[in-house]
């Protein structure tokens, strides 16, 4: 069986994941630091929380994990949070900036 879904196509699903206290969805915040598709259709995402005692963050990876469930082929996924490096307001897109009217 081979993979008919893309990395490029796993950061778009995730765009329908937001983060619920910010409302601007984890790839445009600058969330999303990797997303890794295996041969079998598995993906793990490599990701970071704005802050380490985000206390939405179960909630976040759930999140994570139903936006891509509907890929086609998606084996299992799972989501790695990483620390380092630490998120600031320099990683969100130019979207999300003006979203939020951060200039």
């Amino acid at each position: 069986m081979s993979v008919t879904f893309t990395r490029e196509d796993v950061r778009e699903g995730l765009k329908n994941v937001y983060d619920p206290e910010i409302g601007v969805n984890i790839v445009d915040l600058g969330l999303v630091y990797d997303a890794d598709v295996s041969e079998q259709g598995d993906v793990l995402v490599t990701m970071t929380l704005t802050s380490l005692g985000c206390p939405l963050g179960p909630v976040i990876v759930q999140e994570v994990n139903n936006a891509l469930k509907d890929l086609p082929g998606i084996g299992s996924t799972d989501v790695k949070l990483v620390w380092s490096p630490a998120w600031s307001p320099d990683m969100m897109s130019e979207e999300a900036k003006d979203e939020l009217g951060m200039w």
